[in-house]
């Protein structure tokens, strides 16, 4: 059952889809299976009792578990690559959790703005929702189990995106591939050593001057034909596509926003100025649905170019620093000189200079400094700050519907809100070569399905740092199961391609399983996106009567076959693993072979191997496995069989 409450005067997010009739609040009982305290005294608060054996799902791409308890959480986009334990935000805002225990209860709050979730922090005992404003929508989910609720939540915010098949093979993308020479030469490597690839993602290098829907003809002459014949080696190029338009005369993107007037301005009604890669930038206002298909528009000049993807990245929108920032960090530098000519001058210290240089970057300053035009009426960004990746990524599903309405398109984001998985998928950003960020990874898997965000994935090797073999070996094999499978690093870091490290037959083999397992995985992504379900589940949503299932977090259902438990720890030979029942462990091994064995249910220490991938097929279920391929296109579906219990069927949604 789904309840809708109206608090104040809420900004239409259009998050859900549904027509569900809203309730005034008047004081009243929003759930009776669990009592909130509803303050409206100080902007808007609501809290309630959590039992010790409750468990919290839910916030989509959010830090640490999938239970998350003992913790606070705030929802607001933010551009932050060093993901540790401490950080509250991320760069996805996704206001939706679960109470589950004796009762199951959603709870989503439709709120663009900074909205902070206290689950367990100030006290065990208690969860807190509050944020600056009331006006917001409350819409209570209750059902018999936590999947029921999320299946229901799943159904008021409309279909997820559906990804093209070439999507689900592996892509290979470094921030520094500068020229069409570097995209050959990956190429031509991955296809030297027979690694399986279908994509090869382009960063903001093969941009003219970082100008969004250009090409530098010096680096990549005739771009169009350039495609072609990557196209003809079955290869998908696919551009990044950045929020920020550079200011710049003769530049038709910037001219064209000018003259219409769809840059978001500052209060005064000039166009708000920052600092991003291509130097000084306007945003466009991807609030406006006329800005919104006009920039959307632009697409079509790399489509006519034959790209069929993109990927939408700097739009929580970053921002390096704005020229008020700047200003700002004059006036204390200028203030601290003043200090230098005191007696005390040799105590003195910058600490407010170094500050303010600190605070340029993402500064919630910038962002009370600039507005939207939502329907005639100007709206201050950080009230609806949330909501921008969203609309851009909007902006481009919408106009790659119009551009090629009978064909797929690859489209993914780095923010968003809920309601932006009707376009496209996510990438969870700028990770690191971490050990931690394998788990990380794992662990925002179902929250993200849980919200809608199913094409998913994150950076295999990690973005930032250097690289071990070992670690992006790891991660491959976690990586075979995410809809969304990208090696991509940064610049200055170590070169983390496969071919790059020894023994390359190892990680030709691990990738060459996810081509065995493309069938089924993109079968089960269907299957997902056409029931309202999950494609990656807690153990605890499948038995929710084990206590040890629910409190598992390093392992996975998929689909209604199997489990995984990838190996996310260095130096070790395999991993421990809790069956909730018996499976049949199956490990793809690097001769070719698979290797079965039936554990009973309970705890066992598995073997692993840096070179094999392992799974869990659960009793009376099997899988289809087909040989391998070099692309997606070569998939031969007359090798098909059938892996896991005798006498199992399994029904092919492709």
């Amino acid at each position: 059952m789904v309840k809708k409450y109206v608090f104040g005067s809420p900004f239409e997010t259009e998050a859900v889809t549904a027509g569900i009739e809203a309730a005034e609040y008047a004081g009243q009982e929003v759930c009776e299976d669990i009592p909130m305290n509803i303050s409206l005294e100080n902007g808007f608060c609501c809290s309630c009792h959590i039992n010790d054996t409750d468990v919290i799902y839910g916030l989509g791409e959010a830090n640490r578990g999938i239970n998350k308890r003992g913790y606070k959480y705030v929802s607001n986009c933010t551009d932050d690559p060093n993901h540790t334990e401490q950080k509250v935000s991320l760069y996805g805002a996704h206001n939706f959790i679960i109470v589950s225990g004796t009762k199951h209860v959603g709870l989503f709050f439709d709120y663009p703005a900074n909205i902070c979730f206290d689950i367990g922090y100030t006290r065990q005992d208690l969860l807190t929702v509050s944020c600056e404003r009331a006006d917001l929508y409350l819409y209570v989910i209750t059902g018999e189990s936590a999947y029921d609720v999320t299946k229901q939540f799943r159904r008021i915010i409309g279909k997820s995106y559906i990804a093209p098949k070439y999507a689900f093979g592996y892509g290979q993308s470094r921030w520094g591939y500068k020229t069409a020479d570097d995209i050959e030469t990956v190429v031509s490597r991955y296809r030297d050593n027979q690694i399986p690839i279908d994509m090869v993602y382009l960063d903001i290098d093969y941009m003219q001057d970082y100008k969004d829907f250009t090409v530098n003809p010096e680096r990549f002459p005739d771009f169009p034909q350039f495609v072609q014949k990557m196209k003809e080696n079955r290869i998908h190029l696919i551009p990044i596509i950045d929020a920020g338009v550079k200011i710049e005369d003769g530049y038709d993107v910037y001219e064209e926003g000018v003259e219409k007037g769809y840059f978001c301005k500052r209060e005064d009604g000039s166009n708000f100025v920052a600092a991003v890669w291509p130097g000084w930038t306007h945003f466009p206002d991807m609030l406006n649905p006329e800005v919104r298909e006009w920039f959307g528009g632009k697409y079509e000049i790399l489509t006519s170019a034959g790209i069929d993807g993109f990927w939408n990245d700097m739009n929580e929108p970053a921002i390096f620093y704005s020229e008020e920032g700047i200003d700002a960090v004059n006036q204390a530098i200028a203030e601290h000189a003043k200090e230098l000519d005191r007696a005390d001058s040799a105590i003195a210290v910058p600490w407010d200079v170094r500050s303010c240089i600190d605070q340029l970057q993402n500064s919630p300053e910038d962002y009370k400094r600039f507005y939207h035009n939502v329907d005639g009426k100007m709206v201050r960004h950080d009230l609806v700050h949330n909501l921008y990746g969203f609309n851009m990524t909007r902006a481009a599903g919408e106009a790659l519907r119009k551009i090629a309405p009978d064909k797929k398109m690859l489209l993914f984001s780095r923010s968003s809100y809920i309601g932006m998985h009707r376009y496209g998928g996510i990438w969870t950003g700028d990770n690191q070569s971490w050990w931690s960020h394998i788990l990380l990874n794992l662990k925002m898997m179902p929250s993200l399905n849980m919200c809608g965000f199913l094409y998913t994935g994150a950076d295999l090797g990690g973005f930032g740092s250097d690289t071990t073999r070992d670690l992006v070996l790891r991660w491959l094999a976690l990586g075979v199961f995410t809809p969304l499978m990208r090696n991509h690093t940064a610049l200055g870091t170590r070169e983390q391609e496969c071919y790059q490290f020894e023994h390359i037959e190892d990680f030709r083999h691990v990738i060459g399983v996810r081509y065995r397992l493309i069938p089924y995985l993109y079968s089960e992504y269907l299957k997902a996106v056409e029931k309202d379900e999950m494609y990656f589940r807690p153990l605890g949503f499948d038995y929710p009567d084990d206590r040890r299932a629910v409190e598992t977090e390093d392992q996975l259902m998929l689909g209604s076959e199997i489990m995984i438990a990838p190996v996310y720890t260095q130096n070790v030979s395999g991993r421990t693993v809790y069956l909730p029942e018996e499976m049949k462990f199956v490990k793809f091994m690097p001769d070719g072979s698979i290797y079965e064995e039936i554990l009973r249910q309970g705890t066992h220490y598995v073997d692993v191997a840096l070179n094999e991938v392992p799974l869990f097929i659960r009793k009376g279920k099997c899988i289809p496995v087909v040989d391998v391929a070099e692309n997606v296109d070569a998939i031969d579906m007359e090798t098909v069989r059938y892996l896991g219990y005798d006498g199992a069927e399994y029904e092919l949604d492709a």
